[in-house]
């Protein structure tokens, strides 16, 4: 007869002490609450403020090559974190990948993606620091969010280059992603994550951080897209003169109201 099954939520508690509940069960789920509470209540009492604030009028040439650069970086980065937290190790070995072939493809295109996404925000941070008016319209909330976004950045590329490019490796799907998906379970088991190197928690922190200040900042802009452009109608104008242009028009080609 087999023993009833305790709630996997206390237990881990137990093992991880205080300080790990605080910092992998509750720190996780305010900011995941804050997160989509704060999109509701941005989009109903801000919508006019969810924007980019776009600064391309200001200055283009640095424009030009440091946006492309960081948002191809950072679309590379969050896809191959959606894929390394949520795909479960099993998934991929059942498809045929070896796990081998996912950490080499992995560490390659996370390295580079990672240091086209610093290279592209370290462009962007010296043109709004250089360019007069666009230094001008940078607000207190657009320096928090680069510096917040700079940390995740640097410490995530930091944790990927010291453990498995410099050092001898490290698998976070056998710890940071089941701890990850055990969130989303109501589950979670903070003990996977205090056995992980310090630079991958630093960078759990950062992330999380991030995301609860993200309803607050610019960033709320890579939540939509402009569907509605496809589907809008014509914008029609109507001439207030009672000429056409610059010509008197010729007879039988009057306005008739």
């Amino acid at each position: 007869m087999t023993a009833p099954v305790q709630p996997f939520t206390l237990v881990a508690a137990q093992d991880a002490g205080t300080g790990g509940t605080l910092l992998w069960i509750a720190l996780p789920y305010v900011c995941l609450a804050v997160f989509v509470l704060g999109h509701i209540w941005r989009y109903r009492y801000d919508k006019f403020g969810w924007t980019t604030r776009s600064s391309q009028l200001y200055e283009r040439r640095l424009l030009r090559i440091g946006s492309p650069l960081f948002h191809f970086g950072i679309l590379v980065v969050l896809i191959g974190h959606i894929g390394g937290l949520l795909v479960p190790k099993s998934w991929t070995e059942a498809v045929g990948v070896s796990e081998h072939t996912y950490h080499v493809v992995a560490i390659v295109l996370g390295t580079v993606a990672g240091a086209a996404t610093l290279g592209g925000l370290a462009i962007l941070v010296y043109r709004r620091r250089t360019v007069g008016p666009v230094f001008s319209a940078t607000t207190r909330n657009d320096k928090a969010m680069y510096v917040s976004l700079t940390a995740t950045i640097v410490l995530g590329l930091a944790a990927t280059v010291a453990a498995n490019v410099v050092g001898g490796g490290y698998d976070y799907r056998e710890t940071i992603s089941p701890w990850f998906r055990s969130l989303f379970y109501l589950r979670p088991d903070p003990a996977l994550m205090t056995g992980a190197p310090v630079l991958f928690q630093l960078h759990a922190l950062s992330a999380l951080l991030l995301f609860a200040a993200w309803p607050f900042t610019r960033l709320v802009h890579m939540l939509t897209a402009p569907l509605g452009y496809l589907t809008r109608p014509y914008i029609v104008y109507r001439s207030r003169d009672t000429a056409l242009g610059t010509r008197t028009p010729k007879r039988g080609w009057e306005r008739t109201g």
